[in-house]
């Protein structure tokens, strides 16, 4: 739904690129900031009621859009993004590794990509819904609203902001509603809980810096720095990108439908990639799949038209498998480190809210098309630690018994 927002806010508010990344950045930003403190509440509620928690504070999140629109004012609007993306994190901290740990560690990464899986059937289904909610508005160009009277101004931003409301209460109450079925559901536990109070003990005596000594989860670590960064920047120009005239010439309303091609190769991919990380090495298939989603990107700013909307869109369809196997290949072999190593992974996801912002600047220098060439670095780095960053090279931490 982010992706839909950032034209919506950006015709609303008449902000630059940059100005619009912000919301990237508040988002991502809870990532960096909410990760450590969201591995105490793991450690203290256990999986289950941390994914509860984290539900409920998303869903508190998405009642904030009713004020924040009332108003209008873009600064709650960020406020509201803020906390919705705390939830997310705390939601992300507890579920990832719990999805990694129900199991035996060499198909880790097929499992994490089965449940991805899911994550991305809905950020297919949120680009043509919200698209159909909120970007069916007719916008004014920034030289009429300039020209408006200040009532007028204001006439306009609280027509296109009112647009937001209900679809955000809908998204509320969807995540109050999941809470209450995790809350129904038995989820087991992946120690007995008569070990739960002796293993707290000796998870106690490893730190973050023990974690950090261990050089595939720092590569790990820059890797989903560089991947979540790359996804949420080419997902949020999308619209704005694939609407030019020089490359879909469509509007907005209409490119957000393209949104869906984006998100579904995602997860057409995750769903072939869980079947074939059974057999296939998942190094291996990482760096080869950034591989290609590089060249995309590469083909996408040396081409115009229907070539580079469609070799954008189709970056999707690589990035399926990076995000599982770059978090499953951090935390491989690390014992008692690995909530601490969770937590240092889910922290990089802030990697979305700087590199969008980035790109936001470079775009307002020299334009969205060849603003694509910091996604194009970041595949670049995921390719080494595919081949040979995600290589285990110190003693790692027995696992608890």
């Amino acid at each position: 739904m982010n992706d839909i927002l950032i034209p919506h806010l950006k015709s609303m508010f008449h902000l630059s690129y940059a100005g619009t990344m912000l919301i990237q950045f508040m988002f991502f930003l809870a990532y960096f900031i909410m990760s450590m403190p969201s591995g105490k509440i793991v450690s203290l509620f256990g999986y289950k009621n941390t994914i509860i928690i984290g539900l409920i504070v998303s869903g508190i999140g998405g009642l904030l859009f009713y004020p924040a629109a009332a108003l209008p004012s873009y600064p709650l609007f960020l406020a509201a993004f803020f906390i919705l993306a705390t939830g997310i994190t705390i939601l992300q901290v507890a579920a990832n590794p719990y999805v990694s740990l129900l199991g035996p560690s060499k198909t880790a990464s097929s499992r994490l990509n089965l449940a991805q899986a899911f994550n991305s059937l809905g950020t297919m289904i949120a680009g043509p819904i919200g698209g159909m909610l909120i970007l069916s508005t007719a916008v004014v160009t920034a030289a009429k609203f300039a020209s408006y009277s200040q009532v007028q101004k204001l006439a306009y931003q609280t027509q296109q902001a009112h647009t937001v409301q209900w679809p955000y209460i809908g998204f509320a109450i969807i995540l109050f509603i999941c809470a209450g079925i995790v809350y129904l559901f038995h989820l087991p536990e992946v120690v007995s809980e008569e070990d739960l109070e002796e293993i707290q003990k000796k998870k106690d005596q490893y730190t973050y810096r023990e974690a950090l000594k261990h050089k595939h989860l720092v590569f790990g670590v820059v890797a989903i720095f560089m991947y979540v960064g790359a996804e949420v920047t080419i997902g949020s120009f999308m619209v704005n990108f694939i609407s030019l005239p020089n490359i879909g010439h469509i509007t907005q309303s209409t490119a957000a439908k393209y949104l869906g091609f984006y998100w579904g190769g995602a997860m057409v991919g995750r769903f072939i990639g869980s079947a074939i990380l059974q057999k296939v090495n998942a190094r291996k298939l990482l760096g080869i799949f950034a591989a290609i989603a590089g060249i995309l990107v590469l083909i996408t700013m040396l081409t115009t038209g229907q070539i580079a909307m469609w070799a954008i869109l189709s970056v999707g369809l690589f990035n399926s498998i990076q995000f599982p196997n770059i978090f499953t290949l951090g935390i491989e072999g690390m014992g008692r480190l690995t909530d601490k190593a969770s937590s240092l992974l889910i922290m990089a996801i802030v990697g979305g809210a700087l590199i969008p912002v980035i790109q936001g600047v470079i775009a307002d220098n020299i334009g969205v098309h060849h603003a694509y060439i910091l996604p194009l670095i970041c595949y670049a780095y995921i390719v080494f630690y595919g081949f040979k960053g995600s290589q285990i090279r110190e003693r790692v931490v027995p696992a608890a018994t």
